[in-house]
């Protein structure tokens, strides 16, 4: 009866398998070769849900017979033949160098140690670790109250539920980062919860300000939780001058408006001299005070007073009521740098002018000519001499003056 080359193969499996449950269990167990001599593996982490890949490389073979086992050393593959029934598992690649086989769809309980065996004498066996790592499910942030008042302390919770390893939890207040307090619990399945406590006292500036839990973990990225804070704190005020806008003369009116903001909104706003009464004519009207006809004896401090749940605050306005006159006629102010740059101007026109004329005058240097008449002097008569005078240019003598 002729044999194929498959059923060969199973018989050929079927053979060992056989004689391995007979040879005394020294021998079937084989003995582990660790080192990197002829047969290598690698080590293997993956995510739960994901497909790992061991591969079972030798690099010098002799036709030896290569085998993959799972955790309990059963066989997965017999060369390329998969004895074990589960189809999660599949051949990628055989040669006499290579046995590689993929995991799909890992879960927690393939975790473990897988064997890749060589029957040579002595039998090699190498090692590939497969880690399982499981992402926690999300975060959950919760916080000792909902609302918290400024000055006082506030608690959150932040749990991490099935991780594997444990996550670690950090906590950020906007850009600042908060230190907490970590507890850590291994449940039956090998899984861990993890629980991060922080406490901080809040102030006003905190309202609406995001807290985050952010979860840091190998098998996830971007994982956290975010609570916003609600902080409850008392007035701010400030008084805006409504009129008048400069000094307050006698006669004037005087028209203030109190402006208060908090958390929750001031439900009582209330004006107040401070040491004497109000002006009996004063004027108040919600947040607004108003007086008119000042005179001096409403001189004072004028104070605004506004309230909420959470406290009071107030703000003072110092009344100085002015002569009715004041400030009339007093001298405007010079501005000193624009009479400095007119001067300058001036004199560097006049500087200018002297140079032009100077110039002018040294390239007009006067020269002129006089003519006396020889023999004048020796003339009997006037007449004479003025007829002596005539005609006798050629015979004067030269003179020459210069002016500037």
């Amino acid at each position: 009866m002729a044999i194929t080359g498959s059923g060969s193969l199973a018989i050929s499996f079927f053979v060992f398998v056989i004689s391995a449950a007979f040879l005394p269990k020294a021998w079937y167990q084989t003995t582990p070769v660790h080192g990197p001599e002829n047969l290598a593996t690698d080590n293997v982490t993956v995510i739960e849900g994901e497909t790992a890949t061991i591969s079972c490389r030798v690099r010098n073979n002799d036709d030896s017979v290569i085998q993959l086992l799972n955790p309990n050393r059963q066989t997965i593959y017999f060369k390329d033949v998969r004895p074990l029934k589960d189809s999660r598992f599949q051949l990628v690649n055989f040669s006499d160098n290579e046995l590689r086989v993929s995991l799909s769809n890992v879960s927690l309980s393939d975790e473990g140690r897988y064997v890749c065996q060589l029957y040579t004498d002595p039998p090699q066996e190498a090692y590939a670790d497969i880690t399982v790592l499981v992402p926690p499910g999300s975060p959950i942030i919760e916080s000792r109250e909902d609302v918290v008042s400024e000055g006082n302390e506030t608690e959150l919770t932040c749990t991490a539920i099935g991780g594997k390893p444990a996550a670690y939890i950090r906590w950020m207040k906007g850009e600042e980062e908060l230190t907490g307090e970590t507890t850590v619990e291994e449940t039956y399945d090998r899984m861990f919860t993890v629980t991060s406590r922080v406490r901080f006292s809040v102030t006003k500036e905190d309202d609406g300000m995001p807290v985050d839990c952010i979860i840091d973990h190998p098998a996830v990225k971007d994982l956290l939780a975010q609570r916003h804070l609600e902080v409850l704190y008392k007035p701010e005020v400030k008084i805006v001058v409504t009129y008048p806008e400069g000094l307050t003369r006698e006669g004037d009116n005087l028209d203030l408006t109190c402006i208060a903001e908090g958390k929750p909104h001031p439900h009582q706003i209330n004006w107040l001299r401070v040491d004497e009464d109000v002006p009996p004519h004063a004027v108040v009207t919600g947040s607004d005070l108003y007086i008119e006809n000042l005179n001096k004896s409403y001189n004072g401090t004028y104070r605004c007073v506004a309230s909420n749940a959470v406290g009071e605050a107030y703000v003072d306005y110092i009344l100085y009521v002015h002569d009715s006159r004041a400030g009339e006629g007093a001298p405007q102010k010079i501005d000193h740098a624009v009479i400095g740059g007119v001067v300058a101007v001036v004199m560097f026109a006049i500087l200018c002018a002297l140079i032009v004329l100077g110039r002018y005058f040294a390239r007009h240097k006067g020269t002129y000519f006089t003519h006396e008449a020889k023999g004048a002097d020796d003339a009997a008569d006037a007449d004479t001499a003025i007829i002596n005078a005539e005609g006798g240019h050629n015979n004067t003598d030269e003179k020459k003056e210069y002016y500037i």
